[in-house]
């Protein structure tokens, strides 16, 4: 069975419990650690969901916040539904095609 697997970023939301509102205060914090990224690379980071990272940025992210990464990235995963094919059922029974028919218009003649 296949399945679908994602993930939520909530670095905003674990920024607010710390009171760090800005990503300007959060530069800061990161070259305090020795990471240097642009304000644009962090504002990116707070305002969306990254598809990559390095360890060594999410590392600092913790120790500025007090979290872990377990609290900054929420994983989920769910059983894919299944997908139905024209082919997928052949023991199923056909509609009847008379109840689907419309009933012809029957035309009476003026007396």
């Amino acid at each position: 069975m296949k399945r679908t697997v994602g993930y939520t970023w909530r670095l905003r939301e674990v920024m607010a419990v710390q009171r760090v509102f800005t990503a300007t205060e959060l530069v800061q914090l990161l070259h305090e650690r020795g990471i240097n990224l642009s304000a644009s690379q962090v504002h990116r980071l707070v305002s969306g969901t990254p598809e990559r990272l390095s360890l060594q940025v999410l590392s600092a992210l913790c120790d500025i916040l007090a979290c872990t990464p377990a609290d900054l990235v929420v994983t989920s995963a769910e059983n894919a539904g299944v997908r139905r094919t024209g082919t997928a059922d052949t023991t199923a029974q056909p509609p009847v095609v008379a109840k689907l028919r419309p009933r012809p218009a029957r035309i009476l003649a003026e007396e």
